[in-house]
């Protein structure tokens, strides 16, 4: 089905955190009818949206009631259950495709599609007994990282494995859940290609982003990457050649390393947008989210050109510690941009926002969104 979808259709979305609600404000933008669906009420994309439908993401009659009235589906995130998919695709266009989702979120499936495929990927074993354990640490050797399978995000799930470490306690902390034990890289630095592709085989993909993480969770992010022309079109084209395989309309981002040797390899794929694409909403002619929507509708693709080099700091839940933030000394920059989520509890490491800003180098534009974040806190 490549017919477009026009403004003036509702956009359902399954999910209502930030992606969510950054993803709504695109739509209502561009003049379409947003409604989203999760089981929570009073939410990030709630806020925002038309209609904010409560229920269980197992719920299939509410998710049918849902989906019948939506023009097209799609999701902020890919922790949903592959039931829900199902569901909704008997009774609206589900973008990107159910399979695509179950895929994705389960690092298993993800690294098997990635090596079948011929994508570079790291060497991985499954891990569903002690033995394979033991049999994944002689295969691929320590150090290594074992992970859940399942729902991890922002190092939820993951641990580092050490020859000193106690295998029966790395064993224990997978909880009972399958696990994924993938050999260690030693990277030199992390990016990610958000990318867009129509069901009539349009495709669109941002400049490569540079990503920095602190205790697991993306800190800064900015564009272009410290990469060469060369190894930037490698990563596009990888993430292309992604996108076509899977079939994604939609959006997906890829995250690569780089390897010390100058080497890509794929590391993780999110079928949504990503918190990495945040700094789009400024820094380019069209967002990611605008995108999205472009995307699910079948509507021509916008520019993704860069109108300036970019950063953006995320604003965790600890800057609230001592009471609300100094967004008036962060804002005294006046080229700093502050995106809140609308989230009513501050948490420890809890994504509460995002800082931007554009400047005439990248240099420029990190010192400007980390100096504007420790005003925050003066």
């Amino acid at each position: 089905m490549n017919f477009p979808i026009l403004p003036g259709s509702t956009i359902g979305i399954l999910g209502s955190g930030q992606l969510g609600r950054m993803l709504a404000i695109a739509a209502r933008q561009l003049g379409y009818r947003v409604a989203v669906y999760s089981p929570d009420t009073d939410t990030p994309a709630g806020q925002v949206a038309d209609v904010e439908a409560v229920g269980d993401y197992l719920d299939e009659e509410r998710l049918a009631d849902f989906a019948q009235r939506v023009s097209v589906l799609t999701f902020e995130f890919e922790n949903v259950p592959s039931v829900a998919s199902e569901v909704a695709a008997k009774h609206t266009i589900v973008r990107p495709a159910g399979s695509v989702l179950h895929i994705t979120q389960e690092r298993l499936r993800e690294k098997t599609f990635l090596r079948d495929n011929g994508f570079p990927t790291t060497p991985f074993r499954e891990v569903r007994t002690y033995a394979d354990l033991h049999a994944a640490a002689r295969d691929l050797g320590l150090p290594a990282v074992l992970k859940t399978a399942s729902f991890g995000y922002d190092g939820k799930g993951q641990q580092k494995v050490y020859a000193q470490s106690d295998p029966a306690q790395v064993y224990a902390n997978l909880g009972g859940a399958v696990g994924i034990y993938e050999a260690w890289v030693d990277f030199e630095k992390e990016i990610s290609v958000v990318a867009a592709r129509t069901a009539d085989g349009q495709f669109a993909a941002f400049p490569v982003f540079e990503n920095r993480h602190a205790n697991h969770i993306l800190d800064v992010t900015f564009v272009p990457a410290a990469i060469g022309p060369q190894l930037a079109k490698e990563a596009v084209d990888l993430a292309a050649g992604i996108l076509e395989k899977l079939g994604v309309i939609g959006l997906l981002t890829v995250e690569m390393f780089v390897t010390k040797s100058g080497k890509l390899l794929v590391n993780e794929l999110a079928p949504r947008t990503h918190n990495s694409g945040h700094l789009t909403l400024d820094a380019c002619v069209t967002s990611q989210f605008e995108q999205q929507v472009r995307a699910v509708c079948c509507l021509p693709l916008g520019s993704t050109a860069l109108r300036q080099p970019a950063a953006m700091a995320n604003l965790l839940g600890h800057l609230w510690e001592k009471g609300e933030p100094h967004w008036a000394a962060a804002l005294s920059d006046p080229h700093v941009k502050l995106h809140l989520y609308g989230k009513a509890e501050a948490r420890k490491g809890r994504k509460m926002g995002h800082i931007s800003a554009c400047g005439r180098s990248v240099e420029a534009a990190i010192a400007r969104v980390m100096a504007a974040r420790e005003r925050l806190l003066s």
